[in-house]
Order: C-alpha cells, then structure tokens, then sequence
C-alpha cells in the first residue's frame, strides 16, 4: 500500500513538474510558430529539447530525489524524451498533415498521450533506484 501511494505521489509531482516543461515547450512552440521564426516540426523539436531539460532537473531534484549518476541518467531521460518526440511529431504529421487540426490543438492533444508514455518509462528507465 505504501509503495502504491509513493508511486501516485510521485506521478502527481512528475505531472506538476511535467507541467512546467509542457508550459515552456508550448510557450517556445508557439512563439516560433507565430512569429514564423521555425515550421512547426522544428519549433516542436525546440520547445520540447527546452521542456525536457528543464523537467529533468526538477524530477531528478524533488521527485526521484537522485543525485547519483546524473549524466548517465540525463542520457537515458533524453533516451526516453527522443521516443516521445518520435511519438509527437507523428502525431502532430497526422493531426497537422493528415487531418488538418489546427496547430495548437494538435499541439496540446500529443502532449497528454506524451506524458503518460514517458512518466512510465522515466520511472522505470531513468529514475530507477538501484538497491
């Protein structure tokens, strides 16, 4: 029962905390969309690279609470994020390309299917504690 609780703790601060780095990859995505600095495929991958840093550090501080091997885990969380971005920009291909959603719809709809796949595997992959 213990562990059950950690692990529902532990997905509400990562989805807190994924929630500032979904807040400053969309901010950054949406700038460079509007200001047609970037198309949305590169503006994606900025905003993301940008929001996967910052969540990082801030689940590997207060969440996960690990300071062994950072670079190592650092490594295996951009791993995690490259599948992610590989899931979103298909998605966003699909949505964007395919069905003609609007650019910030689309944009905000992969984010929720993103987070679920990559707190799954970040808890397993990248914030695993070693006994």
């Amino acid at each position: 029962m213990k562990q059950l609780l950690l692990q529902k703790k532990r997905f509400l601060l990562y989805c807190a905390i994924g929630s500032a780095g979904c807040g400053l990859d969309f901010c950054l995505y949406s700038q460079l969309v509007h200001a047609g600095v970037a198309g949305y495929q590169a503006a994606n991958a900025i905003g993301y690279a940008s929001g996967t840093l910052l969540s990082f550090v801030l689940n590997a501080w207060f969440n996960f609470r690990v300071t062994d091997r950072i670079a190592a885990r650092l490594v295996r969380f951009f791993g995690v994020a490259g599948l992610g971005w590989l899931v979103s920009a298909g998605l966003l291909r699909g949505l964007i390309g395919g069905w003609h959603w609007n650019q910030y719809a689309a944009k905000l709809a992969v984010l929720g299917v993103v987070v679920l796949l990559q707190y799954n595997l970040n808890r397993r992959v990248s914030f695993h504690q070693s006994a």
